[in-house]
């Protein structure tokens, strides 16, 4: 299965990685990298190659995943530590690590691959499977229970919002009135009413796309996970280490941007002759806007077609 996966962009991130590795060198610090979303272990792999000073903490809430990237980064056994844990907990896992400070950040969003390939995580819309969508399957809910239990403005509200459905009120309402009869359960069913409520257009995309998006985002609460983490990540950074996040969908990268866009711009009003020290940006870009895959890449690995990759340094510490 590991040898199917194949990490995007893994060449540029570990170079960026390294950006705050040789920062970590320069300080006298051991450099410190978490891998937020550790998936297979191929991005840490990858990184811990390349680097053999560098401890690495993988963070992922697929138990599924862990176990994989546990036995694939055995050989680095004396140099990692895998938890498992949500993005928005890393204070308390770098807590009980006893981390202060790291010198580096990976957050690669999105389903991963290994979610989307099994069947029975309910994930695609293209092959029959239970409606259930957890990235941790330790939680209760699941997109069947969504579809089951949410009022019609709920589904309405995730439909609009996650999955930016025109056509959200309308799916909402047929599903709120067939589920009296017959319960949403599997992938297959939902994909094939959409199929025939949604207009074929000439694009590629499948009708089901927007609105398995949207489920997949609200059962993993993904957007809120992000809101809460990557703040955290950023306080977390010493100074010269770097934020480096691939996003895969308009929304999250919205987050990253604007997240970013904050801490790299000046605070302060326009006019002012002199900026204030705490008006002063305290990151600084690596990478000016967003960078992609280029055709090679988004032909021979799919999930990089939609990739923006965005980066990040430390440059003082954040306002207050």
């Amino acid at each position: 299965m590991t040898a199917q996966h194949v990490p995007v962009l893994l060449t540029r991130v570990v170079e960026l990685i390294g950006v705050g590795v040789e920062a970590a060198r320069d300080a006298g610090l051991t450099p410190v990298v978490v891998d937020g979303t550790l998936g297979m272990g191929g991005h840490a792999e990858a990184v811990l190659t390349a680097f053999d000073d560098v401890h690495l903490v993988g963070i992922d809430r697929d138990l599924q995943a862990i176990d994989i990237a546990a036995k694939r980064l055995a050989p680095f056994a004396d140099r990692i530590d895998i938890v498992h844990a949500v993005d928005d907990e890393l204070p308390e896992v770098l807590d009980d690590l006893g981390i202060s400070e790291i010198s580096a950040i990976l957050l690669d969003l999105g389903v991963s691959s290994l979610q989307l390939d099994e069947d029975e995580r309910g994930f695609s819309y293209s092959r029959p499977a239970p409606l259930d969508m957890r990235m941790d399957r330790t939680q209760e809910l699941t997109a069947e229970k969504v579809l089951a239990t949410y009022s019609e403005s709920e589904l309405r509200r995730i439909l609009r919002e996650y999955g930016e459905e025109k056509l959200a009120g309308k799916i909402a309402k047929i599903i709120v009135t067939d589920r009296v009869d017959t319960p949403w359960e599997t992938s297959d069913q939902l994909a094939a009413m959409l199929s025939r409520v949604i207009p074929q257009t000439k694009k590629k995309s499948h009708p089901a796309k927007r609105t398995f998006q949207a489920l997949r985002i609200e059962v993993n609460d993904e957007l809120g996970v992000l809101r809460t983490a990557l703040p955290a990540a950023l306080e977390a950074l010493h100074i010269g280490g770097v934020a480096v996040i691939e996003s895969y969908q308009s929304l999250e990268d919205t987050i990253v941007k604007k997240t970013f866009r904050a801490a790299t711009t000046s605070s302060a009003p326009p006019d002012l002759p002199v900026v204030p020290e705490e008006h002063q940006p305290w990151l600084t870009e690596i990478i000016r806007g967003a960078e992609m895959a280029d055709e090679q890449e988004a032909e021979t690995n799919p999930r990089a077609a939609s990739v923006r990759l965005r980066a990040v340094q430390k440059i003082r510490e954040a306002r207050s």
